[in-house]
Parts: structure tokens; sequence; C-alpha cells
């Protein structure tokens, strides 16, 4: 089953992301690996192609057995220990398109 899992960043969290993301990238490119990751990027704070505006969130589709599994996954995200994330939320996620 897919689950959409999306994070929103604390204020100002572009330093703590920054250190965090090789940890966080390495755990999303495993399940990459296995045929697990639909697809995860950030929320730019501002209209642009990259993110030197900041960043307010991310939004994660990736597979897992269970609501459980995922939660758990996320509640492990080095972002969430880096304290980047203010909130996480997971939740079933239906793929219709592209088939």
């Amino acid at each position: 089953m897919l689950y959409a899992i999306i994070g929103r960043d604390v204020e100002n969290s572009l330093p703590a992301r920054k250190a965090a993301r090789p940890a966080h990238l390495e755990r999303l490119r495993r399940l990459q690996a296995e045929g697990r990751l639909v697809l995860a990027g950030p929320f730019p704070a501002v209209d642009a192609p990259d993110t030197s505006g900041g960043v307010t969130g991310s939004l994660l589709v990736l597979e897992f057995e269970s609501l459980e599994a995922a939660k758990n996954w996320a509640d492990a995200d080095p972002y969430v220990a880096a304290g980047v994330y203010a909130e996480v939320s997971v939740q079933p996620f239906l793929k219709v398109l592209p088939e």
C-alpha cells in the first residue's frame, strides 16, 4: 500500500535540513532500490526551482506493508531527529495516474 508522508518544517529549517539531508536521502535511496519510492521532494518557501529561499516541508509517497510501518519509518527520519519538522502526517494514498 502507498502512504503519503507530509512533513511541515519549523521556521528557518534550512540549516538543520542541510545537515540532516545526506542521512535523509540515504534512507530514501534504500527504498528506491527496493522499488518502494514513488516520489519525494521539498516544498520550496518561494516560487523557485530550488530551495535557496527556504523550505516549508516535504512530500513523500512510499510503499509500506501497513500504516503502522509507514508511521514508524516516518518517526525515525533524520529530519525528525534534527528538529526540521514541526509536524508529520502519514496517510494512505491511492495512485490513480499515471497508470
